[in-house]
């Protein structure tokens, strides 16, 4: 009988504690971790210099004194230099006649470069690869893109695959997100992200303004970033997720058609950039940081907050609707991260950024310098902004990275990520693409010298214009 009573007193006391183990368990080895991340650098022939890139402007007989008047203030003014990459049918000269070969190309050359790359450092082989997810958005290929790197890798029969496209700009972080979500259902995985942009079927050739701007600020690039949760792998990785919103304005039309891939009057494909399309990317920013805020700011400051704006607002209604309005008051979102990933979707969208959340210029130095290397590359862009952070060694152990991106759709998706080592130590290696150049960043100067050799053209009369030889 005692023996009973104490078996039955064991049980109660183990139940209890079983289903605790249980319940920790579940919760264990869910988090996200990036193991390493590669940014592509293509190869040096590719490059847009000056006087190349007028050239290619020339070489389009579609346009006329207006268009190059628009072009030479969008260059001048994009916070672009001289050493961004374009796809190589643009050094070809066959801009207007592109294949799918040529988009095939671009992605191969990508993919075998900077997975490659990836996988060698990581000491990773292409079988331990349990979840594939690739966006590219502007080029559908048969059989897939993630088919054509499982292919060539000879990854495993049982690789989960997913094949992203038309999310723009923003679908690197949708594809974190897919990493994460499984990463919470599914221990002891491994996963590659490829994050890159087609640009040769989507080259421009036409006169629209609103569709020859993209090819001022787009340029080749990717990353491949490698993300686990295998509690083996831990101690290798380099940054740990702790929150990612995605914010989504497709219902509403004027934000759906803001940014859009269509073809001109004349049947030309391209990529329609709106006048409203900072408007759409206002309203989006807006939401997604209000969803964001409290889950990576300190009570104090969101306190601090709401009392600001309710004494603002309770000042505002007893001056009456004459009074002239002050400044609205800001959320200091430095009490919560310490540094800032910013989208290079182009100069004017790094000075909203910055000019919303008050950030200073060391804040916005890491995104200004990634838009005058490397352009606007479309997803992968915010992981060179996170290079050159790395590259400077300004990342410390347990910082907070806020990256924020948009994309078409419209969408604004952020994130935020917890330093797991300080850089330059260990084995990750994503600021390698910054190697051959961090030394003279930031330079002294970001103006390009677009003006001084086209200036020319802004006293030019319409009636007598010739375009030089």
């Amino acid at each position: 009988m005692d023996a009973i009573m104490v078996f039955l007193y064991a049980s109660l006391l183990a139940c209890p504690l079983f289903l605790l183990w249980k319940w920790l368990d579940g919760h264990r080895d869910r988090h996200c971790y990036i193991l390493d991340y590669e940014c592509h650098k293509p190869t040096d022939d590719r490059k847009l210099d000056t006087e190349f890139c007028g050239d290619v402007i020339k070489r389009n007989k579609n346009l006329g004194l207006v268009e190059y008047k628009f072009l030479l203030k969008a260059m001048v003014s994009s916070g672009i230099g001289e050493e961004t990459y374009a796809p190589r049918m643009v050094f070809e000269g066959r801009e207007e006649s592109p294949t799918l070969r040529d988009g095939l190309l671009e992605m191969d050359d990508f993919f075998h470069d900077t997975i490659g790359k990836l996988l060698a450092r990581s000491g990773v082989k292409p079988d331990q690869i349990d979840l594939l997810v690739v966006n590219v958005s502007m080029l559908a290929a048969v059989p897939s893109l993630t088919s054509r790197i499982v292919n060539h890798y000879k990854m495993r029969d049982d690789v989960r695959t997913f094949n992203l496209t038309g999310m723009g700009c923003s679908a690197s972080l949708i594809s974190v997100g897919i990493v994460s979500n499984t990463f919470r259902a599914q221990k002891n995985k491994v996963a590659l992200v490829v994050t890159s942009e087609s640009l040769s079927p989507n080259w421009y050739a036409g006169n629209d303004r609103s569709m020859i701007l993209a090819n001022c600020l787009f340029r080749s690039g990717g990353c491949a970033i490698l993300l686990t949760n295998k509690r083996s792998l831990r101690h290798r990785c380099i940054f740990k997720l702790k929150t990612l919103v995605r914010t989504h304005h497709g219902g509403k039309d004027e934000s759906y058609g803001c940014c859009i891939q269509k073809e001109d009057e004349q049947g030309r494909l391209g990529f329609h950039l709106a006048k409203n399309l900072p408007k759409a990317a206002t309203r989006a920013f807006v939401d997604n940081l209000r969803e964001i805020s409290p889950k990576i700011l300190p009570v104090t400051e969101l306190v601090r907050f709401v009392a600001v704006y309710s004494m603002r607002k309770l000042k505002g209604l007893a001056a009456g609707s004459g009074a002239k309005r002050g400044k609205p008051p800001v959320i200091n979102f430095k009490t919560g991260v310490e540094h800032f990933c910013i989208h290079t979707g182009g100069k004017a969208v790094i000075d909203g950024i910055g000019a919303s959340l008050e950030l200073s210029e060391q804040d916005l130095e890491p995104a200004r310098m990634t838009l005058h290397r490397w352009g606007n590359t479309s997803a992968s862009s915010l992981w060179y902004v996170l290079g050159y952070m790395e590259a400077k060694r300004r990342l410390k152990k347990g910082d907070r990275v806020l990256m924020i991106s948009f994309g078409a759709g419209f969408k604004c998706n952020s994130c935020v990520w917890e330093v797991m080592r300080e850089s330059g130590s260990g084995s990750g290696c994503g600021a390698t693409v910054w190697d051959d150049c961090i030394q003279s960043y930031p330079p002294n100067s970001l103006a390009n010298p677009f003006m001084a050799k086209y200036g020319w053209i802004n006293n030019e009369d319409p009636a007598t214009f010739v375009l030089p030889e």
